[in-house]
């Protein structure tokens, strides 16, 4: 044992990565539906480790946390900027009047607790779940005008309030956001109702209700059928099919023929399906598990089912689409034989795919079709994601390098300093880079596998690092600030959350599904999203998540400098 403590001593990225693994494999145990979650988990084995005394120096500590503010503004950076201007507006004024009530509720609990600066920022960051504030406060803590010891003292007790506080700041947020915000809002049932209402007004196309846009998680299908109905009893065209199915309602293409022994790929609007033909006809499944007497009978063809398909992610990068709806986007001639699996928006939160929801530049759509089709489409909407494992590490180096000198400037107001940090600076940089990557996407890549690393491994690397740097002093921190902190942080979590549902309600008039999905991404609190979508049972939630989550994540975060400063 001797041996093994003074080795990771001697050699302290053995102990960071120890505190790794162990930390995400207590991240992932869950009682019911408790968990730690994979921040607090590494922070707590951390300080358990750091209990061996084990000294780490160097800037690896800050390295790592910069990667991960940078991955934050990257991902957030469409939606932050976009949400300045146009219809988001309305979501943008409610997620800065939630983030000053979390700020100012925070800080009139640590005045009234008399916390000192270091505990008011562990407060933040563990009430309102903003894990970064640790790294930011810490730095904003360090170019203050006060002694080494109070520095050194005030640093070390932020990650012991964070761990203290953040346990009930994210089952709780999950709780009052999927339990009792519905409660609030007029019952569970009443909340369902209205949110399917609203899915279904959200439906409305223009020539007819489509339900091949009822839900993005379900699969596009691909099914052959003998001609044999009276509708055939002239030959008919491709597009005269095709057309027939749009008037009914039904999204649905040709996909294949097979006619006089011969197979058509890609068939074109004018090839002609006699009876006695096979058919392929493609859509969402819904679509097509309907009434198809007036066709013929399905058949199990698997010569004719064989034919290659593509699913390509795609990047919305036309200023002309930027605002557009899904349904005036299919309604273009070029995306015939195209079908939309699934949306996401900049910051990978999955949106519902209906008729009316609005789609904005750097939104990611998954398209399904023939190759050909699919060139003709990609044409019309932007940039062709394609899947690769190469991030543009000349964008992020050069990006967190400008960002954060350009935080590390120091203005003095008053006598007293002021900066954005270089953790601001990084973050900001984030924002500024991921925006420009949404409106010129062939430059500055950042896969998502790559993006988790720099976000996950950034942050909880940093985590690591502070857990074993405070280790020895965590239990005197504990004594320090006393048990009445978990009570501190159930007030600065509770109260924010019940004043926001209500203004959602009372003052910004937002769908009850909006509205808590402001609230969560206000609080920038994906596991209450998942809470609340499932208690209401849709995904209509997401629409209200991603504007406020990119202001909140931004907000949240540049408030704990400031928290600093008037502490």
């Amino acid at each position: 044992m001797d041996w093994f403590i003074q080795t990771m001593r001697d050699n302290p990225a053995i102990a960071i990565f120890l505190t790794l693994g162990i930390g995400f494999l207590v991240g992932k145990l869950k009682y019911k539906t408790f968990s730690l979650g994979n921040v607090t988990s590494v922070l707590l084995v951390g300080v358990l480790i750091g209990q061996l005394d084990i000294p780490i120096s160097g800037p690896v500590k800050s390295v790592f946390f910069l990667l991960f503010l940078f991955a934050i503004g990257y991902s957030v950076g469409p939606e932050f900027f976009r949400s300045l201007r146009g219809s988001g507006l309305k979501q943008v004024a409610f997620a800065v009047v939630m983030c000053v009530i979390c700020f100012l509720v925070t800080w009139g609990v640590a005045l009234l607790f008399h916390y000192n600066v270091g505990e008011a920022l562990g407060l933040f960051a563990g009430a309102q779940t903003i894990s970064a504030v640790i790294g930011v406060g810490q730095d904003a803590i360090s170019n203050m005008d006060a002694s080494g010891a109070d520095k050194t003292s005030w640093s070390n007790i932020i990650p012991v309030c964070y761990a203290v506080t953040y346990i009930f700041g994210t089952i709780g947020s999950a709780w009052i956001l999927g339990s009792l915000g519905p409660a609030m809002l007029g019952g569970i049932k009443k909340v369902r109702k209205e949110t399917a209402e609203l899915e279904k007004s959200m439906n409305s196309s223009s020539i007819s209700d489509d339900p091949a846009y009822i839900n993005a998680l379900r699969p596009v299908a691909y099914r052959a059928y003998k001609v044999e109905g009276d509708y055939f009893s002239e030959p008919r065209t491709v597009g005269e099919i095709e057309k027939y199915l749009d008037d009914i309602g039904r999204r649905a293409f040709v996909a294949r023929v097979f006619s006089n022994g011969q197979y058509i790929d890609t068939p074109g609007a004018d090839v002609k399906v006699f009876k006695g033909d096979e058919i392929v006809l493609s859509g969402r499944r819904e679509t097509l598990v309907q009434d198809e007497s007036w066709l013929g009978r399905e058949v199990a063809d698997d010569k004719l089912l064989t034919f290659p398909i593509e699913r390509v992610p795609v990047m919305v990068a036309k200023k002309n689409l930027d605002g557009k709806t899904i349904d005036a986007l299919r309604h273009m001639p070029e995306m015939a034989g195209v079908l939309i699996s699934s949306l996401t928006s900049s910051n990978g939160a999955a949106l519902p795919v209906l008729a009316s929801t609005e789609l904005h530049r750097g939104y990611t759509m998954t398209l399904q079709g023939h190759a050909a089709d699919i060139k003709r489409a990609v044409s019309i909407i932007g940039y062709e994601d394609k899947p690769t494992n190469q991030t543009d590490m000349i964008f992020v180096g050069l990006g967190i390098f400008i960002g954060t000198l350009i935080g590390a400037i120091t203005i003095h107001l008053g006598g007293i300093p002021v900066s954005l940090s270089t953790s601001g600076g990084a973050l900001i940089a984030g924002l500024v880079l991921g925006w420009l990557r949404s409106k010129h996407p062939t430059f500055g890549k950042i896969p998502s596998s790559s993006l988790w690393i720099l976000n996950n491994m950034g942050l909880n690397m940093f985590i690591a690092v502070i857990g074993i740097e405070s280790g020895p002093s965590f239990v005197q921190g504990i004594q320090q600030v006393g048990w009445m902190l978990f009570v501190a942080g159930i007030i600065a979590t509770t109260v924010p959350l019940l004043l926001g549902i209500w203004i959602g309600d009372k003052w910004f008039k937002f769908p009850a599904a909006i509205n808590l999905g402001c609230n969560a991404g206000a609080r920038v609190t994906t596991a209450s999203l998942g809470a609340i979508q499932d208690s209401i049972g849709s995904t209509i939630p997401a629409m209200g998540y991603t504007v406020t989550y990119a202001i909140g994540n931004t907000l949240l975060i540049l408030m704990a400098v400031i928290m600093g400063i008037i502490m």
